[in-house]
């Protein structure tokens, strides 16, 4: 089946126009990265109404969370081993990983301010603060879940991370704090996109 412009149905899940056997989303204007296999039923008006917080939330999971903890992470060790420092790394390594990891950082960044902005209802103040869109994109996430408040879980990951900024040159190994705290928030998005987008459900749009 295909979708041409002259022929728009509303938007839901229809099979794959590229010929794979899974469902893909049709948002209405164009075909979004949101898939399913053939076997899972799919979509239902809950599902296509949250079409836009499920494609933020699944480009987090995809590209923005592992980004932008691999960014800060790649930052913060070159800056720790940079020339002059006690263990340096040559200065056009130093400069090529910077860069690099300055640049997951913006993306990863961009990813949550836009996920923050499905979440709310609204752009805020708060998604175009990096680092702070991150923590309110993960407290929002946790309270959809559990229904409580995340400020423990907020304040955690904020002692993992700072700790591993401040002592990355003493204690390497602190990167695994990194580590633990893109896994969690892998999960808990993940489990909020499943939360979303239940598979049990009736197929709202079929071929």
């Amino acid at each position: 089946m295909s979708i041409s412009s002259t022929s728009s149905p509303p938007p839901g899940w229809y099979p794959d126009p590229s010929g794979q056997r899974q469902w893909r989303v049709w948002t209405g204007t164009g075909w979004s990265e949101l898939t399913r296999p053939y076997g899972e039923a799919v979509a239902t008006p809950r599902l296509v109404e949250s079409l836009p917080l499920i494609s933020a939330l699944n480009l987090l999971v995809r590209f923005g969370i592992v980004a932008v903890f691999s960014g800060l992470g790649l930052v913060v060790s070159v800056l720790a081993h940079w020339p002059g420092t006690r263990h340096p790394t040559p200065l056009w390594f130093a400069e090529s990983a910077s860069d690099l990891g300055v640049g997951l950082l913006v993306v990863g960044s961009v990813l949550f301010a836009f996920a923050l902005r499905e979440l709310v209802g609204r752009w805020t103040p708060l998604a175009f603060v990096p680092v702070v869109n991150i923590f309110a994109v993960e407290a929002l996430v946790t309270e959809r879940l559990s229904a409580r408040s995340a400020s423990r879980r907020v304040f955690a990951d904020v002692v993992l991370l700072t700790l591993f900024i401040v002592e990355a040159h003493n204690a390497p190994w602190l990167a695994a704090g990194v580590v633990v705290v893109t896994l969690g928030q892998l999960q808990w998005t993940a489990a909020l996109l499943d939360e979303l987008c239940p598979p049990g459900e009736p197929v709202r749009a079929t071929p």
